[in-house]
């Protein structure tokens, strides 16, 4: 899931916004500039959720670690105090081996824990990344359809049919005005040139 939503990211933040204008100059700017936005939130909440696992796996990680470092000082202070009893010592040495041994165990799972500590505090601050990239380019697309929304309302709308009818009547009534003009004209040149 991991890659699948570092894509998803990725393609987002890239070309959401310069997309997002491309497409919507063409068709219908606010149905798909909202759509477009709840994608974005969408990866948002899912970034989110990620980051949360992140957190709660760091924590455990490091709340296991500390469980563990803590035991193994308990235990170092076991076995001196019974090494410091002569007669005990030589009693349970079965138990000191014993101790020893636990102590083994978790110097052998330190390292993996820390490494997963390590880890886990890297995905989430590469998933800190992706949510302030995705809230950027949020805030862009926002910022970019709200624009365009102006622009639109500013822009000169496009006649309709009723006013394309009536355009089309009103130019017909100037022909019409214009050749009785002319013949007008020319019947004023013909009665002028029989009085010739």
């Amino acid at each position: 899931m991991a890659d699948s939503l570092r894509a998803r990211v990725g393609r987002i933040v890239s070309g959401g916004a310069h997309a997002l204008i491309d497409a919507l100059e063409e068709v219908m700017p606010d149905a798909l500039g909202q759509q477009a936005l709840r994608e974005v939130d969408q990866a948002v909440d899912e970034v989110r959720a990620e980051l949360g696992r992140a957190i709660a796996a760091r924590h455990l990680a490091a709340k296991r670690l500390t469980e563990q470092s803590s035991r193994h000082d308990d235990l170092s202070a076991q076995i001196e105090l019974a090494l410091s009893e002569r007669d005990l010592a030589q009693d349970r040495e079965d138990l000191i081996r014993a101790a020893l041994e636990h102590q083994l165990d978790i110097e052998a799972q330190v390292p993996v824990l820390e490494t997963a500590v390590a880890d886990a505090a890297q995905r989430q601050a590469e998933l800190e990344g992706y949510l302030a990239a995705l809230q950027a380019t949020r805030r862009e697309m926002a910022e970019d359809l709200t624009d365009l929304s102006a622009a639109r309302a500013k822009a000169p709308r496009p006649p309709t049919d009723g006013e394309l009818a009536q355009g089309a009547k009103l130019s017909e009534l100037e022909r019409l005005t214009r050749r009785h003009r002319v013949e007008e004209r020319l019947a004023a040149l013909r009665a002028a040139r029989q009085e010739d």
